[in-house]
């Protein structure tokens, strides 16, 4: 058996599906425009240097959803599912993911950005594990806080690891394990597979790659699917 562990970000979308979700909430009015447009690019161009204070993050990301019901927030995230994510889900993405799936792989994504805004993301890609921070709910509404460990840099690992005990398995259950990412503040679990794959990196990740022979492929481009291994 093998596990084949993705991230989302930058990694199977060309873009970012938070950054969208704000921008998406920014262009219907529900967010102000001048001053979250403001903080989402400023909490964004930390993610990219490594300075994110996830939990200060996650106070921004969370807090849109305590705001409006179950029901609202659902078929807004439709209508984001179709003008902001599926433009940017490319088909190299897709083929990657089906080819895991299809030599009987165990595969999961694994994301900081909250479930409600992934979780349709991963059905859509035919990923039925998913592996992302758990916006806490009461009485059927988000309160704007996390709950457990965020999914974010080692908390990837924390988090990857009770799941496979909650279906048994451990990391020396698979012969061998993937993990895709585009960003450098994915290294602690990059370093803890055996075949750390960097998609489109960043320039710390692609320096971290080339020094330590890891694979380097790109999934914007269809080219690249021959150098799946058989």
């Amino acid at each position: 058996m093998e596990l084949a562990l993705f991230d989302l970000d930058n990694t199977l979308l060309s873009g970012d599906s938070d950054f969208e979700w704000a921008q998406f909430l920014i262009g219907k009015g529900v967010l102000d425009r001048e001053i979250q447009e403001a903080k989402n690019i400023e909490f964004y161009e930390q993610y990219k240097a490594g300075t994110l204070d996830i939990h200060a993050f996650l106070a921004f990301q969370l807090a849109p959803l305590t705001r409006h019901s179950r029901a609202e927030l659902d078929a807004w995230h439709r209508e984001y599912m179709e003008k902001h994510i599926r433009p940017i889900m490319g088909q190299a993405a897709r083929e990657r993911v089906r080819r895991h799936l299809e030599a009987g792989h165990l595969v999961a994504l694994v994301t900081a950005t909250n479930s409600f805004v992934t979780g349709p993301i991963a059905r859509e890609f035919g990923i039925s594990h998913l592996i992302a921070t758990i916006p806490a709910c009461e009485d059927g509404r988000f309160t704007g806080l996390p709950r457990g460990t965020p999914a974010f840099q080692h908390g990837k690992i924390i988090r990857v690891e009770e799941w496979l005990e909650s279906q048994g398995l451990w990391w020396d259950s698979f012969a061998t394990t993937w993990f895709y990412s585009d960003s450098h503040n994915d290294l602690p679990l990059l370093e803890k597979v055996s075949r750390p794959v960097a998609v489109d990196p960043d320039e710390r990740l692609r320096r971290t790659a080339e020094a330590r022979g890891w694979e380097i492929i790109s999934l914007r481009s269809s080219c690249m699917m021959a150098n799946f291994p058989q």
